[in-house]
């Protein structure tokens, strides 16, 4: 429910005139709940207003509006309006084109100095065109960045006799900047402007990147852009679909070391395959070891879809503190590698671990069996979704699950289980009082008239017969109920799974 003053706020924000003459007049308290109305509302001249006169030096996206990652009650839910951002996105841009242009005027009543953009949008390209997505936000503010610099050299060359003093010094007053800090998401298309708008770092308009994500870039690519951040503040360095390769890693994660807060590496889909060896291939994996091991703040490590087999070890062995989340999805590992896992500093310490796309079978669950014991006092996330797992394998593997008393969120989607191994799940993992979310497989007995086998293990959801599911679904609900466990989610939607990550746990 809307407090008496936001309610009063929407009110004023929907007739701009009068909202215009009153904010001169408006205590600078207003202007959060002022702000938060109008974006509610998309409107965007009253937020352009506002960002124009904002009396604050920082302005977050986060604080005055919440997240899902924030833990209250988001006022952007899960898609922040295109509109919206783009209204503020201009409003500081016209600002800092007015500082430029009458630099001896006196001071507006915008005091911003900070746009913290960060953990607004995400790389979810599932939008409509209404919506900001991470990649448009990242080229708006881009070309943002890049027209504010020309600005600013074009009011440099009809200025340039204006600001000299009497004795030719220049006396000219120092320009006001405003420092961005976002999330960026860059591929093959946008990556031109990104790369122009980050070489304008001096600019009024400046850059910060929080989390680094590039998809489909070259090795020469990455490294350029790479080399152009600014290193403090970098948390995130997402790689995905770039196809280095094991050479391309090794050229790339040299300009990683400067990053001294670097928390998450991502590298998914490297094409990294020690089943296909090549001459170096040992001394190209110590150098990978080896600038891994350079990372000291690292906590988050993905090397998903690369073939390591055996290498586990030889990868992992540099690293001097223990990593909180690893994922190692379709890495066709040998029971050496859980192994060695098992034995490692990083074991005690994992909150979150995949080891999706894997065939559990004797080999390779016993091993497992000893991870998750390792791992039962800190482990909150669990992925083992298209391993294979049958209704005895994962009865089997149920005690040591158990165990992990912290467990918060547990994928199984993929795995050939009944609805029978379905409920013995639930009973017996009910004990655990944090498992909120639990993304389950549609269970065999549900398809009609029975499920296709692709090579791939997966299970096509469009041959699972509606009204059967339906049922399993009611009825894991009232088992949860009865269980006095309403408060834990059930699903076969793997929608609900890709809203966590490292720093949300």
């Amino acid at each position: 429910m809307h407090s008496l003053v936001f309610l009063c706020a929407r009110r004023l924000v929907s007739h701009r005139p009068a909202a215009r003459r009153a904010l001169d007049l408006l205590p600078t308290e207003l202007y959060p709940v002022l702000f938060r109305a109008a974006f509610l509302d998309e409107r965007t001249l009253a937020l352009r207003d506002l960002v124009g006169t904002w009396p604050f030096p920082v302005l977050s996206f986060q604080q005055l509006l919440g997240h899902r990652r924030c833990g209250r009650h988001p006022l952007l839910g899960e898609k922040p309006s295109k509109l919206c951002v783009q209204a503020v996105i201009l409003a500081v841009v016209a600002h800092l084109r007015r500082e430029l242009e009458e630099p001896d005027r006196d001071p507006s009543r915008c005091r911003l100095r900070v746009l913290d953009m960060t953990g607004l949008q995400d790389d979810d390209s599932d939008r409509g065109p209404e919506w900001m997505s991470l990649w448009s936000g990242t080229v708006a503010l881009a070309k943002a960045c890049i027209e504010v610099s020309k600005h600013q050299s074009e009011c440099r060359k009809r200025g340039s006799k204006r600001h000299k003093g009497p004795c030719g010094a220049s006396a000219a007053p120092q320009p006001v900047s405003v420092e961005v800090r976002a999330d960026l998401f860059v591929n093959g298309t946008s990556f031109g402007v990104l790369r122009d708008a980050l070489q304008t770092a001096a600019g009024p308009l400046r850059l910060k990147c929080r989390d680094f994500h590039a998809e489909e870039l070259s090795v020469a690519g990455t490294v350029s852009l790479l080399e152009s951040l600014e290193p403090a503040g970098v948390r995130r360095v997402d790689l995905r679909f770039n196809n280095l390769g094991l050479a391309g890693l090794c050229a790339v994660l040299p300009h990683l070391a400067r990053f001294t807060d670097l928390l998450s590496l991502k590298l998914p889909y490297s094409n990294v395959n020690v089943r296909r060896p090549v001459a170096g291939m040992d001394a190209g994996f110590r150098r990978l070891a080896g600038q891994l091991g350079r990372l000291t703040c690292l906590k988050e490590l993905n090397l998903g879809s690369s073939r390591l087999s055996g290498k586990l070890w030889q990868l992992l062995g540099d690293l001097q503190t223990p990593l909180e989340s690893l994922e190692l999805a379709f890495c066709h590992l040998l029971p050496a590698d859980l192994a060695f896992l098992s034995q490692s500093l990083h074991a005690p310490a994992l909150k979150k671990l995949d080891l999706s796309g894997h065939d559990f079978s004797e080999n390779l669950l016993q091993p497992l069996r000893h991870l998750l014991e390792e791992t039962s006092a800190s482990l909150l996330h669990l992925d083992l979704m298209e391993c294979r797992l049958t209704d005895s394998r994962l009865e089997a593997l149920l005690p040591t699950l158990c165990r992990c008393s912290r467990l918060r969120c547990l994928g199984l989607f993929g795995n050939p289980l009944s609805t029978l191994g379905l409920k013995t799940l639930l009973r017996k993992t009910v004990v655990l009082p944090d498992l909120r979310l639990v993304v389950y497989p549609y269970p065999m007995d549900c398809y009609s008239p029975e499920p296709p086998r692709p090579p791939s293990g997966w299970l096509f959801e469009d041959a699972v017969d509606e009204e059967r599911f339906a049922a399993v679904s009611a009825e894991l609900c009232r088992m949860l109920v009865s269980s006095g466990r309403a408060d834990a989610v059930w699903t076969a939607s793997l929608s609900r799974h890709g809203a966590l990550d490292y720093f949300s746990l």
